[in-house]
């Protein structure tokens, strides 16, 4: 995240306090008040805003038509328009056929492989499925992730990586896990923090992928170095986070969360991280604040400390959508790491949880696994949600003046809506309107774009006056020196007259 300069955000408010008194104010067509949805202004102030996401529908056991109740459910995978629910706490995953957002069909229960020495379940907590069709399950009882076909026949298994930094007591016990083009496994283990452990297709294990940076305190640093060896054994360890959960987008780029410490939430630390195939950090963080959820860590409710973001869903239009276990709230983010929306929390309505574990998406629709009311909730976009996602997909197409349009019109339902200004400001930076955009970005005080925008307006501008420049600057030049010729020519007239009188006298 960008750390914002004191002065220069006071400056900037002189100038958009000026501004407020010198044109109308944009009046939102939506006071909100109470709102269910919120982001986050420039000053990291709470701002309502027109809701984005719509409670659908709470599909719970009885609406499923599941004999057997749904029992601490912890993972959930979305295929097209198919669904994988592991309901852990039943040994068991659950096959489910979107027909529409009010209507999930149950297609199978799978709480067995065909052809395995471990032919039941144990603890299923995740799945992934390949582009060929095979399911990956992170069959955590059994310390194994296994691989079977559609018919649920068995393949190959991966096992605990044979490293010699791990623990040899330690139980593999794998908790989530993705799955490339390649069908190369990466997932993650309890009590395991290297990172990704990632298998080839054949099992191999090939290394850990994306360690977290390492972050400490100098001074704890300094007085580890000189406290006793008793001393040192009660001091927090200076190792990696592990990670919460993986998903690896269409692109075929891992999104990893973990959970934030308050020093890290404090230092605007990134919560999430986009790795590449060398285990880098990629995420692109241009938003006025980190990837993290909420900003403010104050207790209330009885929760208290930063967002855990326990599991994240990433669009194809790169909008990527995180889950807080801590206060039951989403947050969404667009490519440049800017927050588009943030909603829900705490409780028993519907649009609320009392413990989410897992999110995924069909499409725009999000769907939100509750493992202790043991339901599905399913969220689809609000008018005000759709207008955005179209301005958004519009511009990657390339469509920018569709794009502005379809931000003043969201700018109309939400006056305080940032992005709808930073939106059309990009809008017209791609199609050359570089003195307009300058107007957007610097409403909404965006640095970067701003200086993108005056980096081109001030070429054109000097391309457009160019032969005025330089009329004044060769005038600058010659004018003096045609000043002074005169002078010298004036004098050594005046001296060559004062030598002929007194030649004459």
């Amino acid at each position: 995240m960008r750390k914002k300069n004191f002065f220069l955000r006071t400056g900037m408010a002189v100038i958009a306090l000026a501004t407020a008194f010198l044109q109308p104010l944009q009046v939102s067509a939506n006071t909100n008040e109470g709102s269910y949805t919120y982001n986050y202004d420039y000053w990291g102030d709470y701002m309502d805003s027109a809701d984005f996401y719509n409670s659908c529908k709470v599909f719970t056991s009885s609406e499923l038509g599941l004999d057997v109740k749904l029992k601490n459910p912890q993972g959930l995978f979305a295929d097209g328009n198919t669904l994988y629910l592991c309901d852990s706490g039943n040994n068991r995953i659950i096959e489910l056929n979107r027909v529409s957002p009010e209507q999930l069909e149950v297609v199978r229960i799978i709480d067995s492989i065909k052809g395995s020495s471990v032919n039941t379940l144990n603890n299923p907590t995740d799945i992934a499925v390949s582009e060929d069709g095979n399911l990956f399950i992170a069959d955590n009882g059994n310390a194994r992730v296994v691989k079977v076909d559609k018919d649920l026949n068995f393949l190959l298994e991966f096992v605990k990586p044979t490293d010699n930094t791990l623990d040899p007591k330690l139980v593999f016990q794998p908790t989530k896990v993705v799955v490339d083009t390649a069908e190369r496994v990466y997932c993650i283990a309890t009590g395991i923090n290297k990172g990704l452990i990632k298998y080839e297709n054949d099992t191999t294990f090939s290394g850990f992928v994306g360690a977290t940076p390492v972050t400490f305190d100098w001074t704890d640093y300094i007085w580890k170095k000189l406290a006793s060896q008793e001393q040192r054994a009660k001091m927090e360890s200076f190792v990696p986070t592990e990670y919460e959960n993986i998903y690896m987008d269409y692109e075929g780029f891992i999104y990893a969360s973990k959970a934030r410490t308050e020093d890290q939430a404090r230092s605007d630390e990134n919560a999430i991280r986009k790795l590449n195939l060398l285990g880098s950090d990629i995420l692109v963080s241009n938003g006025d604040w980190s990837v993290g959820g909420d900003l403010y860590l104050g207790s209330g409710g009885g929760y208290e400390g930063p967002s855990i973001l326990t599991d994240i869903t990433v669009m194809d239009n790169d909008i990527y959508v995180c889950l807080d276990r801590n206060r039951g709230r989403l947050f969404g983010y667009d490519d440049q790491g800017r927050m588009v929306f943030a909603f829900g929390g705490n409780g028993n309505m519907d649009g609320y949880f009392r413990r989410p574990s897992a999110i995924d998406h069909v499409g725009h629709e999000l769907y939100v696994v509750d493992s202790l009311d043991n339901s599905i909730t399913v969220f689809v976009p609000t008018q005000f949600g759709e207008l955005v996602y179209d301005a958004i997909e519009q511009f990657d197409k390339g469509q920018y003046e569709a794009s502005g349009e379809s931000w003043k019109k969201v700018m109309n339902q939400n006056g305080n809506y940032d992005l709808a200004y930073i939106g059309i400001g990009r809008a017209l930076l791609r199609q050359e309107q570089y003195e307009e955009a300058m107007k957007y970005f610097e409403l909404k005080y965006d640095e970067d774009n701003y200086s993108k925008a005056y980096k081109q307006y001030r070429k054109i501008w000097v391309e457009d006056h160019i032969v005025i420049i330089v009329i004044v600057i060769l005038a600058l030049f010659l004018i003096p020196l045609t000043i002074g010729r005169i002078k010298a020519i004036r004098h050594e007239i005046d001296t060559a007259d004062i030598f002929v009188i007194e030649k004459k006298g």
